[in-house]
Parts: structure tokens; sequence; C-alpha cells
């Protein structure tokens, strides 16, 4: 992992050197890509922040530091770039090692060595268990499991969590739905509409006649949740807890962590209600006061919320961050205004909301579902496009950007399909393998030798290398802005280097068996890289399209 561990011993002589120069860096010395016309490795912007604070000329701070950084071992070179960068050149024996460490150990590969041991709690998808799962369901459960997978695969200790929403009066307002459904009468004026109710009614047991409101809601509510679980194992992601709401107020949770905020002074009675006095609060970014407890002595939906993350903390993490749905970015500052009521640090909370997707067939928008009613229900999604290209379409974009969702081209075999142009990669790299086995150059299934770093010295080859030395800090980088859109990204960008070499540099027919070898683990290094990525991405990765 050269880039990665380059990085923190760059920062060890950049320090070194600042004690000599008589600046000061910042804690963090991030480690930039360089432009692309740039021919370079690494890109330091670290001159800059120096010369800011010490008030000197940036670029003789650079030509200092870029001498002193020519004497690491992996460099080839070092040079000072206005208005204050170092771009450096690493040598390409130092790039052949890193390669070979990727086809020693590709499950590790990306791990932040030495890292912090955070624990973290992403609680996503959390959808009220009162209808299907929708689409922009799939938008959340890709971006929260795809974030746990490279949290583990750096080092952190990750886990999942599905809230269920089953307490308050949905139970009852989706009994009464359903049984106005069954007995043919309206559905109450708040009530939830839909032709699933119609199914999930006449799918009923023999006894249902009999049912109050409250019996059926909570049938409706159990198998609406088992689809739930249906479709989330469906597009491949997985929860360390299925957390109910329920357990809260059976535990005494909720009236508990009531009790808690009093006793900070956070709480205030107005107008026979209880309130959360959040405006004052410090840290606190709400713009009014919060209703916990109505004067009818019913809590509101906040007051359980609270004590939810509450326990969170309680067991021990050192992160929580929340994944919503675009209606929800008026919770954002009240949830921020909980954790600083809590006495938690700002910085350990953080609140993701992802936009909405709108569904095309082409250039013709798909308006809703006839089943659900007004929405696309997430398992229609996976039936028809398939969840490779529902998970990878999905983590290419931000989370806070829209996303046009082409249901034609996400089933295209052709590289205009984005999943389609990184797994045919892959693909075609393990022909290339069944191709060498076949013509007697590299054994199935041997292990390939470390190659002589001559033989990977073309344009094709040199870009390969560095592109692959950049996967951990790719992996870094989707943590720092908690989504997987830089791996995606990452991942059409090493696909599209490939096809150059391959045009351009034979392997099975090269003209030097070493040569065609050294080859060979470059592209073990690509495959690899290609796996792994695309299984942190919940996305498969086909030996055969």
């Amino acid at each position: 992992m050269i880039v990665a561990a380059l990085r923190k011993k760059l920062a060890y002589e950049a320090r070194k050197w600042a004690t000599t120069a008589g600046v000061s860096l910042p804690d963090n010395l991030a480690v930039n890509a360089p432009p692309a016309h740039v021919k370079a490795d690494l890109s330091l912007p670290w001159p800059l922040a120096a010369a800011k604070a010490a008030k000197k000329n940036p670029i003789e701070l650079a030509k200092s530091l870029a001498e002193h950084l020519s004497n690491v071992a992996e460099v080839e070179s070092a040079a000072a770039a206005p208005p204050g960068f170092v771009n450096i050149v690493l040598r390409n024996s130092s790039l052949c090692a890193n390669l070979k460490a990727i086809t020693l150990a590709p499950k590790t590969y990306g791990e932040d060595e030495g890292g912090p041991k955070t624990k973290v709690l992403i609680e996503f998808v959390s959808a009220n268990p009162t209808g299907p799962l929708h689409m922009a369901s799939g938008r959340g459960a890709t971006l929260g499991d795809s974030l746990i997978r490279i949290m583990k695969r750096l080092g952190r200790e990750a886990k999942a969590e599905y809230y269920v929403n089953d307490g308050g009066d949905r139970a009852v307002l989706l009994g009464e739905s359903i049984m106005a459904r069954f007995k043919g009468t309206p559905v109450p004026e708040k009530g939830y509409q839909g032709e699933y109710l119609v199914e999930l009614a006449a799918a009923a047991p023999a006894e249902k006649s009999g049912w109050d409101a409250k019996r059926w809601g909570q049938y409706a509510m159990d198998t609406l949740l088992a689809s739930h679980r249906d479709d989330m194992k469906a597009f491949d992601v997985s929860f360390d807890r299925w957390y109910l709401e329920s357990e809260l107020f059976s535990s005494g949770a909720v009236p508990a962590t009531l009790e808690f905020l009093k006793g900070r002074g956070m709480v205030f009675e107005k107008d026979g209600a209880v309130w959360l006095g959040t405006m004052n609060a410090e840290g606190s970014t709400d713009d009014k006061d919060r209703v916990l407890v109505k004067n009818t002595g019913k809590p509101t939906y906040f007051l359980p919320d609270i004590a939810y993350h509450k326990d969170k903390y309680d067991r021990g993490f050192d992160r929580v961050i929340d994944i919503f749905g675009a209606d929800h970015h008026g919770y954002v500052p009240r949830m921020k205004a909980a954790i600083a009521a809590l006495g938690k640090p700002a910085d350990s909370y953080h609140a993701i909301v992802h936009q909405l997707i709108h569904l095309f067939r082409g250039q013709e928008a798909v308006k809703m579902s006839k089943r659900a009613g007004t929405f696309i229900p997430l398992r229609e999604l996976i039936d028809e496009a398939g969840k490779d290209a529902c998970r990878f379409f999905f983590a290419l974009r931000t989370p806070d950007s829209h996303l046009n969702f082409d249901l034609e081209l996400a089933k295209k075999q052709s590289s205009e399909n984005p999943v389609f142009y990184v797994q045919y990669v892959h693909a075609r790299i393990v022909s290339i393998f069944r191709k060498a086995a076949e013509a007697g150059l590299h054994p199935a299934g041997a292990e390939l030798p470390m190659p002589n770093a001559r033989w990977l010295t073309s344009p094709e080859e040199r870009v390969l290398l560095d592109k692959l030395a950049w996967f951990p800090e790719v992996l870094l980088d989707c943590e720092r802005l908690l989504s997987p859109h830089p791996l995606a990204n990452y991942l059409m960008e090493l696909a599209g280097l490939f096809h150059p070499f391959y045009e351009k540099c034979p392997v099975v027919s090269a003209e030097d068996p070493e040569q065609g070898r050294a080859r060979l683990l470059l592209i073990a290094g690509v495959r690899d890289a290609i796996r792994e990525g695309l299984g942190l991405l919940g996305v498969s990765a086909p030996e055969q399209m």
C-alpha cells in the first residue's frame, strides 16, 4: 500500500523539515493526486499551508521541502510547482512492490494500518413498516451498507442498524386502513393507500373477520417488516440489529431519557406540555424548542428518537451516523439539537440526507407503480434492473445530488452501462489468465513472481501501477466524505485505463515470456482491485459475461 504508507512517511519527513525551516504544518496532511497534465504521482499542498501561517514565500518553501523529500527511498524525484506544491514521481520498483502486495493479500488491501479503531454505528433505511420499501430506500441501503463495508476494510468497528418505527399510532392507523380495504369501505382520510393493502388483506389468516384495527395493524406490520427483511437480503444488505421502537418503551428507556434530560436542565413545561429547550443549548443549531410530551401526556415521536440515540451512545459507539431520505431535511437540526442536549460532542454525530431518484425508461419518465400507488417499490427495481446495476448506479453519485436512473441503460449489456463496463474488465482479465494457462505461460492458480521493474515501463503500464496504488486513499476519501461515490468512480477510471493497456501491451503473446508474466501480475492487480472494490459496493465480479 505504497501511497498510504508513503503518506505517513512523507508527513514524518515533512515535520522534520518544518522544524528546521521554522514553520508549522497542520495536523492533517493530505496527499493529492496531481492534475492530468502534471507528470507526477503525488502532489503535496503542504508548503502553501506552512507559508500562509509563517508569512513566507510558498514557492521557496516548496523548493526547500522538495529537496528534503528527494532523499526518501521510494521517491524518484520531487519538484516544486506554483503556487506552492511539491510534485513527486515514485520509483517504478516501489510501484511494482505495491502491485505484488495487492496480489498477495487482496482481501486486506486498503486497510488503514495504524489508523483509529473507531466504533461506528450507521443507522439506515429504517422505513416505517407501513408499506413496501421504495426505490429511495435502495439508495439509502446502498449508501449505508457500502460505508459499513468500506469502514470495516479500513479497520473501524462498524455496525449497521435498522430502526423499526413500530410504536405510536402507526399500527392502529395501518390497521384501520387495511381493515377498510378488507371490508370495501373508504380508507381513513390520513390512512395508507396502495394496492398492496388489498393483497395483504386477502392473504390474512381465516380468522381475520373477527379482528379489530389493532390486530389488523399488527398483522400488516409483521408482514411488511418481513418483506423489508427479504428485500434487504435480495439487495445484499445485512444489519447487525433490527432495533424495534417498542423495545425502547418496554425497557423504560423513554421515560428514563426524559428524566436524564430534566437532570441536565434541558427540559421545561409550557401549556401543559413538556418541551426540550434546544434553542439556547450549547452546540444546538435548531431554530425553536421542541415538544417531547404533549399536553395529553403522550410522548411525541421525538422523545423515543432521543432515547434511541442515547442508547446508541450508551452502547459505547464513538461515532453515530444517521442516513435519512430527502423528506427528512428538517429533521437534521432537531436531531443535532438532541445530541447537544444529551451532552455529546457535536462532531460525534453525522446526518446524511440523500436526494430523490427519478426513474426513466430512456427519455420517458416512469411516474409511479400501479401496485404501490405513489412510489416504485425497491423489489420491482431489483427484479427488472438487477441488484448489481441498482447498487452501482446509486453509488456513482454523491448523496446530496439528484439521481436519474435509466432502466434501459441499467439493463444494457454494453460499455454504455457503467456497471457492465467495470465488470467486463474483470471478466476479460480472468479470460486472459485462462489463455495464459493454455499457452503454458503461467499455470492456473500458481503465484506470479515479483516482476523486474524494467518490464513495466510503458505509459499504459505505468498509469495502471499508479492507479492501483491509490486504492487505499480512495477508501479514506469515502470515509471522509461519507459516500461510496469516490470508489465507484475510481473503478470506472481503472477500467478505462485497462483498455488502452489491453490494446497496446500484449500479455499472452508478449515478445518475452518474462514480460508476459510481469504483465500478468499487473492485470492480476487490476482484477483484484476491481473485485475488491465491487465487493465493497455490494456488486458482484463475474468471471464470464
